[in-house]
């Protein structure tokens, strides 16, 4: 028998940039098996763990269906690696199930403390998109349930499944998802770690391990004018590197949630937010300075946590950027002209002075998302992070015609400011899947860009 939401309350919504609030109705889902509110006049927009950094999550005047409360494991299957959950699990939760068993996500984003349903609203990717592709790409199959009342079970071959994956919460609530992990060893992962001075050593680097290692990344300074860098690339490590805990010893299936243990794990944090960001010129600098060359080890064995999720180290590092907030930039560039764009962008920035703490560059593969919004597409991924200030926008204007010249686009979950234009070019499809969106749902986001 469905149970009903929970009582709303009002509740204060910001996003990971804080650069805005919203304050909303929130409904808290009793279970997968709930049903969704059918008395309301209000739209209606799943939310998560509110990682996304602009106005993606977001549905002023509506009611936030909070998605963290279905947490349950469902089912898990330690000799095929095929898990079932519902959609408020996080990744950092499954990881903490499967690992010890022998099995890792086939996909995972930079941060660990995002939902399933999340991850499949923004069809996520990861350092290993050149081999792996999408988030979306392993999955096995989810329920949809739409403001109609219907539960409707969907797999790759359904188009509305294609309309869910990166459809950014806008086609109906995710209760449950099923989907395929990976094989692994240990927890440990075998990085190697290479500096290189210019673009084209980092082009070199990408065209040389893409087939050697499922994991590159490149950290850029792009504060430099050459464009130089650090880059990684990783293999999870064999059996018998590293702890007893990565024995992936078989243990029961546990049901009850796992947040606590995640939540509450020991992490350094920044306690307050700063009067004045603490990213700035003078900072920027000394810091790219020191991070380009400090003593590493070129070859190294060690935990998939600070591998994958370096920030999430932090508790609240957004704050480093005060209370104005922060902007991230991410976008994908063609092959053909990629490597052009990616130049113009980044001497773009270093004449601008507006240089970004976090630079990420990294090589998408050709494996197609069965998503019909999906981000990632064949090129060059970079995402940078800026303080906000009045001459940014002006900055932004140059970039984004940069990006379409290389037919790029930006990436919903990280953008604030993306003008309709710069959304409708970057994602020509958009019309297609406007027809799958559940009547009832709506967001910020989509209508800042649809107008």
């Amino acid at each position: 028998m469905s149970r009903p939401l929970s009582v709303p309350t009002t509740t204060s919504l910001q996003s990971w940039g804080r650069l805005s609030e919203s304050n909303q109705q929130a409904w808290y889902p009793s279970g997968r098996h709930c049903s969704l509110p059918g008395d309301s006049n209000s739209s209606l927009l799943p939310y998560g763990m509110g990682r996304s950094y602009g106005d993606l999550p977001f549905n002023p005047g509506g009611l936030a269906l909070m998605g963290r409360a279905l947490d349950r494991f469902i089912s898990f299957d330690a000799n095929t690696g095929e898990l079932c959950c519902e959609s408020g699990v996080l990744l950092g939760e499954i990881l903490q199930l499967t690992v010890p068993k022998g099995w890792f996500l086939p996909v995972t984003p930079g941060s660990q403390f995002v939902t399933v349903g999340g991850a499949i609203a923004n069809d996520v990717h990861g350092k290993n998109h050149h081999r792996a592709g999408c988030f979306g790409n392993h999955l096995l199959e989810f329920e949809l349930l739409r403001s109609s009342g219907d539960r409707l079970q969907l797999k790759p071959n359904d188009p509305l499944f294609a309309a869910t994956v990166a459809g950014l919460g806008l086609t109906g609530l995710i209760t449950w998802a099923r989907m395929q992990l990976i094989p692994v060893r240990s927890n440990q992962m075998s990085v190697e770690s290479i500096r290189f001075e210019g673009l084209d050593g980092f082009f070199e680097l990408s065209k040389e391990s893409d087939a050697s290692h499922d994991y590159t990344v490149a950290w850029v300074d792009c504060l430099a004018s050459r464009g130089r860098g650090i880059f990684f690339r990783a293999n999870h490590a064999f059996a018998g590197v590293g702890s007893e805990e990565g024995s992936c010893a078989t243990q029961p299936l546990r049901t009850e949630p796992l947040r606590t243990k995640l939540l509450r794990t020991k992490r350094r944090s920044m306690p307050f937010t700063p009067p004045v960001s603490l990213v700035n010129g003078l900072s920027l600098r000394a810091f790219n300075a020191l991070y380009f060359h400090w003593p590493r080890k070129r070859q190294d064995t060690q935990h998939y946590d600070p591998f994958f999720y370096p920030l999430d180290s932090i508790a609240h590092w957004n704050r480093m950027y005060g209370p104005a907030g922060f902007y991230q930039y991410q976008f994908v560039v063609g092959l053909r002209d990629g490597a052009a764009a990616i130049s113009e962008a980044l001497a773009e920035i270093s004449r601008a002075g507006l240089g970004s703490f976090l630079a990420v560059l990294k090589v998408f593969g050709d494996r197609p998302s069965p998503g019909l919004m999906s981000f990632p597409q064949p090129g060059y991924c970079l995402a940078l992070d800026f303080p906000r200030q009045p001459q940014l926008m002006a900055l932004f204007q140059r970039l984004d015609r940069i990006i379409l010249n290389a037919q790029g686009r930006l990436y919903p979950a990280k953008d604030a400011c993306m003008s309709p234009q710069m959304f409708q070019q970057g994602y020509p499809r958009w019309q297609a899947f406007a027809q799958h969106i559940d009547p009832k749902f709506s967001s910020a986001f989509w209508r800042r860009v649809t107008g």
